[in-house]
């Protein structure tokens, strides 16, 4: 039988961008993902944008409703920076503040954990526009801000992450030009706005130690690894040192923001590449970065073959014979083995996986049902890795599946879906998915269903 801890957090996750709707609603300011998806310019897929989505902001409280009847354990979701502090900075905006802890109190009496992330990059435009992370006086924006939220929700979130997947709004962000900002940035600004995001971070830990005292604190980079081309030592080591190292470009690996902030330390690869050209750090600025943590979290949807003979084109190299998922993802549930124990083995903290799914083409059937047997099929070969980690002594301490809901995919806009419950966009009906009840069974079980 497969074992979980008992304490095992079962959750699902969103992003305030991709779910809340509301997007001037009740003094919200605009973020970057409102003001560039209404710029004209036909960045987002089919002219789409977020501005309902799926309108969580109105209908949350039946949606906590949905999560108590799946048994969820916690709730992950970020929180709108520009919803709380419509210019960055500055003035409170009190119905913001007041949605979230109503949101917590609501998940809180039905037996649900909050999981916050402070940031899931949606920049406040007003900041943007004082240049954004290039902006020296971004770790003091980003500290004003967690200041504000912990303070108005301290009591009543015990597990609390500062930055979603550093990466992406990097990597896709302001280097690759295709998520917003939309910018091509080269590596000295990269430099600059890699030091101002690793000082934000620990800006916020500090804010979030003083404010929260017992609170849980961490950090969700992307921890996608390579894998080994077979179980053999020898194999897993060389998928261990490629996962260590700069692929699959350097803004895109795991231990350019990993290293610094729970080794305090520059990967030893960035030194030999960068020279002279990487970002200074003094004793201070380091202790700051490096303050320790209490679980190293990550998301992981997929993993490739230990070696891809051009990084630039990662995704267009799939694990040879997996199938995948239709964001052309492979589908690889090893990946959530080698990853946790890479992970662990480097970092020495206990695991929390904070997002792992599988997008589908789902629809409403005749019976009325969403009926999603590969999204089923993935979540099952997945979590039986992470037990498989957990009985190799590996402390996975929760996992939480991307996504609750269908919803906004970002640039793709809603030509995918994630959710265990299916949202039929014009109408806003909600619908649990087969998965949905499934993963209701996996939780009721703790995983020995598996």
């Amino acid at each position: 039988m497969t074992t979980f801890p008992k304490d095992f957090l079962w959750s699902a996750s969103t992003a305030a961008t991709q779910i809340e709707g509301g997007w001037n609603a009740d003094g919200k300011g605009e973020s970057i993902w409102d003001t560039l998806v209404h710029d004209g310019t036909g960045k987002i897929a089919h002219g789409e944008n977020a501005d309902t989505s799926i309108d969580f902001y109105h209908r949350w409280r039946e949606d906590v409703a949905l999560m108590k009847q799946m048994g969820l354990k916690a709730y992950r979701f970020s929180i709108s920076w520009s919803r709380v502090l419509p210019e960055g900075i500055g003035k409170v905006n009190e119905a913001g503040i007041r949605f979230y802890q109503d949101l917590c109190d609501e998940l809180l009496k039905n037996g649900i954990q909050p999981l916050v992330t402070l940031y899931h990059w949606d920049l406040p435009t007003a900041l943007y526009r004082q240049g954004g992370w290039k902006n020296p006086a971004s770790p003091d924006w980003f500290a004003e801000y967690a200041d504000v939220v912990s303070r108005a929700l301290a009591g009543r979130v015990r597990y609390w992450l500062t930055f979603n997947e550093p990466q992406m709004f990097c990597g896709l962000g302001l280097v690759a030009g295709v998520h917003a900002p939309f910018e091509h940035n080269d590596d000295v600004a990269m430099m600059d706005i890699t030091k101002h995001i690793l000082l934000a971070h620990g800006r916020a830990v500090q804010v979030l130690r003083k404010n929260c005292p017992g609170a849980k604190v961490g950090m969700a980079p992307t921890g996608d690894c390579c894998l080994p081309k077979d179980d053999s030592p020898e194999e897993v080591e060389k998928a261990r040192q490629k996962s260590l190292s700069e692929y699959p470009g350097y803004i895109m690996s795991n231990t350019w923001w990993a290293d610094p902030v729970f080794l305090g330390q520059y990967p030893a690869w960035a030194k030999e590449k960068f020279g002279d050209l990487l970002y200074p750090m003094t004793a201070e600025e380091w202790t700051l970065v490096s303050q320790p943590l209490d679980f190293y979290a990550y998301n992981c949807y997929q993993g490739t073959v230990d070696i891809v003979p051009d990084p630039s084109k990662y995704d267009a190299y799939a694990y040879q014979g997996s199938p995948q998922t239709a964001a052309a993802w492979n589908i690889t549930p090893k990946v959530l083995y080698y990853a946790s124990k890479f992970w662990f083995e480097r970092y020495h903290l206990p695991i929390l996986i904070t997002e792992n799914g599988y997008s589908g083409l789902d629809c409403v059937m005749l019976d009325g049902k969403v009926h999603d047997p590969q999204r089923i099929d993935f979540l099952h070969r997945y979590l039986r890795e992470v037990a498989h980690a957990i009985a190799d002594g590996i402390p996975v301490i929760g996992y939480s599946v991307w996504s609750l809901f269908d919803n906004f995919e970002w640039a793709a806009g809603y030509s995918c879906r994630y959710g265990l419950i299916y949202v039929d966009y014009p109408t806003q009906q909600r619908i649990v998915k087969d998965s949905g009840w499934w993963y209701r069974d996996v939780i009721a079980s703790d995983g020995g269903c598996l």
